[in-house]
């Protein structure tokens, strides 16, 4: 994929930023559709409950779907399938082992477990399988973001229960496990993994996680309401790494400006955000966008519905009004003090109209000097010619 002609490693740079702690700033200017990052995962695994009842239809190396009559079931655990035989030579006799022998011994305290716990599961079974093949990427995973939880904390509950059942259960590894490392796992976990989504279809407008995935470069990126990037996967059409995680961005920005991702689709409403942020991230986001939001009155229309009507009944004045405007004010970190709606340009430009779809357009890469006129959905990945165009 062209990235606009700067290899991404040269694009970006780690710097401190009062109040937000370690971001990913523009190294130099960069481009509307400009690739600024591709990047293969540390580990990936199962978002399905251990214990489910229904089968996984995917991959459990690359996670793309099935085929009904070409995959290979592993007949030591029977657990897990693969679409080749280059995916079914990354699963390691430790972790089939392990899958074999926490599924035989699967107590009734485990098997009452919510989901998510199983899923918890899951993602300790590949990092402890990580540390066994592969110390220093272990280590990698050990160096993100995240701590463990102090004593009385729901989640070390979790972290103690699930040391205690796998280091009962699973085969001895060449590397100490303790309580305290598992606790520590859990909270990096719960911070840096990615969802890799099911395939979108216009009559599910719930989709689930069909993998998760750690991307240490990746986790940098801080959050912004109104993002100026946004990730890109391919997970069922790539050839090649359709696991990895791309950045692309949503418009130029200036070198020295913070690039951030949405941690969630962007069309969620004020206080949705900050419900999911402080859950499941532990901060508050104050973002000009949430400033913003947060003024209106609880009395007032929901967000949505002023965002309907904003993007129905007066986008033509919107649009007429906003093309002499540089995106950065209206999309970045800039608010226009005069509007009461600076960020209405955003949701009619780079908001996918699709039926439950929800996703966000970012042009294609250039191939030129000039911005590609085709902006491409996110989650989706349908294609949209850009009515307002250029560079800004």
């Amino acid at each position: 994929m062209n990235d606009g002609g700067a290899k991404p490693e040269t694009l970006l740079r780690v710097a401190e930023i009062g109040g937000r702690g370690r971001s990913l700033v523009a190294a130099q200017s960069l481009r509307a559709g400009q690739v600024i990052l591709r990047e293969s995962p540390l580990l990936l695994y199962s978002a399905f409950p251990f214990l489910s009842s229904s089968v996984s239809p995917y991959c459990d190396h690359c996670f793309r779907l099935l085929a009904s009559s070409a995959h290979q079931k592993c007949q030591s655990c029977s657990l897990v399938s693969f679409c080749s035989p280059s995916c079914f030579a990354s699963h390691t006799p430790w972790l089939c082992e392990s899958l074999r022998r926490l599924h035989q011994s699967s107590s009734s305290a485990f098997s009452d477990q919510p989901s998510d716990r199983q899923v918890q599961a899951r993602f300790l079974l590949s990092a402890y399988n990580l540390a066994a093949a592969s110390p220093s990427d272990f280590q990698i995973l050990l160096s993100l973001q995240g701590s463990g939880s102090s004593n009385g904390d729901p989640s070390s509950a979790a972290a103690g229960f699930l040391h205690s059942l796998l280091s009962a259960v699973c085969p001895p590894l060449p590397v100490s496990i303790s309580p305290e490392l598992t606790s520590a796992l859990l909270a990096k976990d719960k911070v840096n993994a990615f969802g890799l989504m099911e395939p979108f279809s216009v009559s599910n407008d719930k989709r689930s996680v069909r993998a998760y995935g750690i991307y240490p470069k990746t986790s940098f990126f801080n959050h912004d309401c109104l993002p100026n990037a946004c990730r890109f996967d391919y997970v069922d059409s790539a050839s090649d790494g359709n696991t990895d995680i791309i950045i692309r961005m949503i418009h130029d920005v200036p070198e020295g400006r913070e690039v951030c991702l949405s941690y969630f689709p962007v069309n969620m409403n004020y206080s949705s955000r900050q419900k999911r942020l402080l859950e499941d991230y532990s901060f508050k986001c104050d973002c000009d966008r949430c400033k913003v939001e947060s003024s209106w009155s609880e009395g007032e229309e929901d967000e949505n519905e002023v965002m309907e009507e904003m993007g129905n009944e007066d986008e033509e004045e919107e649009m007429e009004d906003s093309e002499g405007e540089n995106v950065e004010e209206v999309c970045g970190n800039g608010v226009d003090d005069e509007s009461n709606f600076p960020h209405a340009y955003f949701f009619v430009r780079y908001m996918c109209e699709k039926e439950n779809c929800f996703g966000t357009l970012a042009p294609l890469p250039p191939k030129t000097h000039d911005a590609s006129r085709v902006l491409e959905c996110n989650v989706c990945g349908s294609l949209k010619e850009d009515e307002v165009g250029g560079n800004q």
